[in-house]
């Protein structure tokens, strides 16, 4: 049989359907959950008898029915590497830069940066707004200030208002857990971590800011 000649062939390619060509999706069909991402310490990522999945930021992403990916490390900050030796920069350099970029980002800390000044935390919050919006320039952003279910230190308030200026100037919205009066259930007897009932009440807190914020973004 007589081959083909290149104009043949090409005109014969141009009649098939195009491989890249995707059908609309079956009636009914689930369309993929949002993915909504974390960088955090130890409340964001689970400690004591609360693992991972229980923290709150996992319990808030189920409650909006997104999909969670939680960066980050017990002792960690804007500042503070803690034990892990990165700070949050680090935590979402290693953890969620080389990922697509998610649906929202939160940034959630502070309770370890309190042993430095109000002004290394708001540069260092600054820088990594900078870089993530940099690298994801259509991703949303959310700040949470640093968490304290029972009294704060006089030092809380200067790291939690240092963090809101840098969430002014990068103009994403900043959520304030301090504002808030927690109870004592909420609390593990070390004073400072949440139990799973504390985790509980900051899922619920935060995953109806964000809903609200959500809305707000959406418009009318």
């Amino acid at each position: 049989m007589r081959s083909l000649t290149r104009s043949t062939a090409v005109l014969v390619l141009l009649a098939l359907p195009a491989c890249g060509d995707v059908a609309d999706p079956p009636l009914g069909a689930r369309l993929p959950a949002p993915v909504l991402m974390f960088v955090g310490d130890s409340f964001a990522v689970g400690s004591g008898p609360v693992p991972r999945w229980e923290s709150y930021a996992s319990q808030t992403a189920r409650l909006m029915g997104w999909q969670p990916i939680i960066a980050g490390a017990s002792g960690t900050g804007f500042c503070n590497a803690g034990r892990a030796g990165r700070t949050f920069q680090r935590s979402y350099e290693l953890e969620l830069a080389w990922r697509p970029a998610p649906d929202l980002l939160v940034i959630s800390g502070g309770h370890n940066d309190r042993r430095w000044s109000p002004d290394h935390v708001r540069r260092a919050a600054t820088a990594l707004l900078a870089q993530v919006r940099a690298h994801w320039p259509e991703t949303r952003t959310v700040m949470v200030g640093p968490i304290w279910l029972e009294d704060p230190p006089r030092r809380a308030y200067g790291v939690r208002d240092a963090l809101a200026q840098a969430a002014a100037a990068g103009k994403v919205p900043f959520l304030d857990p301090m504002l808030r009066t927690w109870p004592r259930e909420a609390v593990l007897p070390d004073g400072i971590h949440p139990t799973r009932a504390g985790h509980e009440r900051l899922a619920a807190w935060l995953a109806g800011e964000l809903k609200a914020h959500q809305r707000a973004y959406q418009g009318p």
